[in-house]
């Protein structure tokens, strides 16, 4: 695959542009991380089970994966700025209903409703980034981008605590969905003259029968990983796991007959065919389904198991974040150089910050505050930052322009769906054996043997693929 040689378009101000992008962005991310907070307060005020507060955290993530590569694509079909914008204000409506929701049922619904609102806007984000910035910025610009989804982090939780402990006109965790209206407006006008009007494949042919298949594959993996755990695996969920990988080589084939024929791709083969894009897309995949299952089984440790308010369940896990942002600063100095071995070093810091997390969330003292684990979680966050921005480089780097919308939707979309089975798996172990000893510390111990597992796993890939290259 040839690098793309794109010229970004005149009478541009990327960087203009980018801060509303990431602007959408972020509210995307404050969304996520603010409702890890609030859970407890949720399954108080709404009578929520452990399957439910889960879905309050899965409904979103299921539908953001199924709908990030079609939505890619729409965006190089009907202009991703369109897109964005339409994304975000859907984004935003959803907010407002999830804000109002009478029980945990809407909320549940108006939360998937938010997934295909950030489904629409974030393929967009680093698809436009893609095309707007020329190389030689592509490296600031990403680690941008992972500058400010720290801040999300760090912004989420402690805005979450102080909106739920501050309880608005007595409105409880509603607020922290609220928040998000001006935020949206904001985005929409400002990115209406601030984002540039790009050309479009208007005359692509969208492939709706690959949509519903991706969509049938992704949630055939999804929903059963979600419910199957909780429930002692039923026949139903076994079934479904298995109808995946049938429905996943359909949407194979139909791909490669669309390539024969001539005609465009949902996700293009020529991606499928870069062993670098793959081996890339799995290593996101992978990292990205440790962390969000272990901020939300850390909310009700610190809150359920510790008794810790809301606000100071968001303090606890600013170091994570805090320590992104420095580790963002740290590789974005290195450019272009060195992806896999700058990947590698983050993943073997994330690995050795986990294994003390575990033995210090395993041995808490008895007087448990703010800063008991804000070590291990400074080191996780570091490692994270290493991480980030090589990590979507390396994915990105010789994607051509026309398909940058697939490309980042596909890599997006398998981000989304480890992120989904990361929070089955993690809350799954978490709560079976707190279930069964009522003891958070040895369940929340027990749980992280998942993070341990993937990191360990990512090194090993990363080796692999190292091999390769040099041979």
């Amino acid at each position: 695959m040839t690098t793309d040689q794109t010229v970004p378009p005149a009478g541009v101000n990327p960087w203009a542009a980018t801060l509303l992008l990431l602007m959408g962005n972020f509210m995307n991310l404050i969304d996520v991380s603010i409702v890890n907070v609030a859970l407890p307060s949720i399954r108080d005020d709404l009578g929520a089970s452990e399957t439910q507060m889960e879905w309050v955290s899965a409904a979103y993530v299921l539908a953001f994966a199924v709908g990030l590569l079609p939505c890619g694509r729409f965006g190089d079909k009907l202009g991703r700025k369109r897109l964005f914008l339409s994304g975000v204000a859907l984004f935003t409506v959803a907010s407002v209903l999830c804000g109002l929701a009478p029980d945990i049922r809407v909320l549940i619904g108006a939360r998937a409703l938010q997934g295909i609102g950030g489904a629409m806007m974030v393929p967009q984000v680093m698809a436009i980034m893609h095309v707007i910035f020329p190389p030689e910025q592509k490296a600031r610009a990403f680690a941008l981008a992972g500058f400010v989804v720290s801040l999300g982090a760090v912004t989420g939780p402690l805005l979450g605590g102080l909106l739920i402990t501050a309880d608005l006109y007595d409105m409880g965790w509603r607020p922290i969905f609220l928040v998000n209206l001006p935020v949206g407006v904001l985005v929409v006008l400002g990115g209406l003259r601030l984002i540039p009007r790009m050309s479009s494949a208007r005359d692509m042919a969208i492939d709706w029968p690959g949509v519903a298949l991706f969509g049938a594959a992704i949630t055939l993996v999804v929903l059963p990983v979600i419910e199957g755990p909780l429930l002692g695996w039923p026949w139903w969920s076994l079934a479904l796991l298995a109808m995946a990988l049938p429905t996943a080589w359909l949407f194979l084939r139909r791909q490669r007959a669309l390539e024969r024929a001539g005609r465009e791709q949902l996700l293009p083969v020529m991606l499928l065919r870069d062993g670098g894009f793959l081996s890339g897309v799995l290593v996101v995949m992978l990292h990205f389904s440790a962390i969000p299952g272990m901020f939300l089984i850390l909310a009700i440790y610190f809150q359920t198991g510790f008794g810790l308010s809301p606000l100071d369940s968001g303090l606890a896990t600013a170091p994570f974040p805090l320590g992104v942002m420095l580790g963002s600063w740290v590789t974005a100095r290195f450019g272009t150089r060195g992806l896999i071995a700058r990947i590698a070093l983050g993943a073997g810091v994330l690995l050795a910050g986990m294994i003390w997390l575990r033995h210090a969330a395993g041995n808490p003292p008895p007087d448990l505050d703010i800063l008991t684990l804000a070590g291990p979680l400074a080191l996780n966050g570091f490692g994270m930052g290493l991480a980030i921005s090589p990590l979507f480089q390396m994915v990105l780097r010789d994607v051509p322009g026309p398909m940058a919308g697939a490309a980042t939707g596909g890599m997006q979309a398998f981000q989304q769906v480890g992120a989904a089975i990361g929070i089955a798996i993690a809350s799954s172990l978490f709560f079976v054996h707190l279930r069964g000893q009522g003891d958070y510390p040895a369940a929340l111990s027990h749980a992280l043997i998942y993070q341990i597992g993937i990191f360990t796993t990512i090194l090993i890939v990363l080796a692999i693929r190292s091999r390769r290259l040099r041979a």
